[in-house]
């Protein structure tokens, strides 16, 4: 594939409170010398706003050489998550990474580190991510950034975000790959022993939610709906069994939960579906039955349309990942 630009040179942003997870992904990635796999070298540094050690949120200091002007000849800069959390940057940090993205610079956060990119406003008018855990407060509290919750990582032009801890290295493999290209990428994941590339989105790793319902006669009926998801459920005839004509009962329906009887059902099914994956071993054409697709294309559709990912792979990924408890959720044949 082509490749385009230059990215050999490497700045991350380390502050007080900062995490070690996704400070060593900079590392790893960017850090190592790996010429001996044919990856041309990297000059990586470590910066600090001031002089003198930064604690890590787990108890150790770290004390680097380099200070915030070691950003302005970078040709990407990482900003990594720090006890700012939700909070604004220095001037002075804002200062220098306005500047890079002004010269060219790729400029690029982890995880929580959005928000420090947000409150620059380089991200205005941009597609960003962050862990999906934070995504929803990103997006109230900076309504000109277009958040993106259900994926790994985005770049938008030379801004660039990834999801939550791992993501990171999602992010930095694809910034390699797009720039020195896939056989460079995938010699580092190798050497890292990860997947060059992961299918999927941040949705594969979120719970799915069981969305309340106060009314008790419209309980009776999501419970009924639950356990026979494995059945053709007809709309009307359930809301002839909640005793309401179907307007009322979608009105009532729409109310109590958020969304249409019909969109209910999709989340219930591809829940269960999830659920069978995880801990069975049927084949995808019986887990499509049992959740009331019909079929293995139909099951894939719905399940790559709200899980990000194909059941396949994320059996692959998932299986046995669930509690003994939670096995009794299974749907029944």
């Amino acid at each position: 594939m082509g490749t385009r630009g230059d990215l050999h040179d490497v700045a991350a942003v380390v502050g007080p409170g900062f995490s070690a997870f996704e400070f060593s992904v900079a590392c790893e990635v960017f850090g190592i010398d790996r010429t001996d796999d044919g990856v041309p070298p990297f000059r990586f540094a470590a910066c600090t706003e001031h002089a003198g050690p930064v604690v890590s949120r787990h108890g150790f200091s770290l004390t680097t050489d380099h200070r915030l002007d070691r950003l302005d000849t970078a040709d990407l800069v990482i900003v990594t998550p720090s006890e700012l959390g939700f909070g604004p940057p220095s001037e002075h940090l804002a200062d220098r990474l306005r500047a890079a993205a002004d010269r060219g610079a790729t400029v690029a956060s982890f995880c929580s580190g959005a928000f420090t990119l947000a409150h620059t406003g380089l991200l205005d008018g941009r597609r960003a991510t962050t862990h999906y855990r934070y995504a929803a407060e990103l997006a109230r509290r900076f309504p000109l950034v277009e958040v993106v919750p259900d994926v790994l990582y985005v770049e938008d032009g030379a801004l660039a975000s990834s999801a939550g801890t791992s993501a990171g290295i999602d992010l930095s493999l694809h910034l390699v790959r797009e720039h020195h290209g896939t056989a460079v990428a995938t010699a580092i994941a190798r050497r890292m022993v990860v997947p060059p590339h992961r299918d999927g989105g941040q949705a594969q790793y979120v719970d799915a939610p069981v969305r309340p319902c106060a009314d008790e006669s419209l309980a009776a009926a999501l419970d009924w709906a639950a356990g026979n998801l494995h059945t053709e459920i007809d709309v009307a005839a359930w809301a002839r069994a909640a005793a309401m004509s179907p307007r009322t009962f979608a009105r009532r329906f729409r109310a109590e939960t958020g969304v249409t009887p019909h969109r209910w059902l999709l989340e219930r099914r591809v829940a269960a579906a999830r659920l069978l994956l995880e801990d069975g071993d049927q084949g995808i054409d019986v887990v499509a039955r049992r959740c009331g697709f019909g079929s293995a294309a139909m099951l894939r559709q719905h399940f790559l349309r709200l899980v990000g990912t194909t059941p396949t792979a994320y059996r692959r990924t998932f299986r046995g990942a669930r509690s003994p408890a939670a096995t009794r959720l299974l749907p029944t044949a």
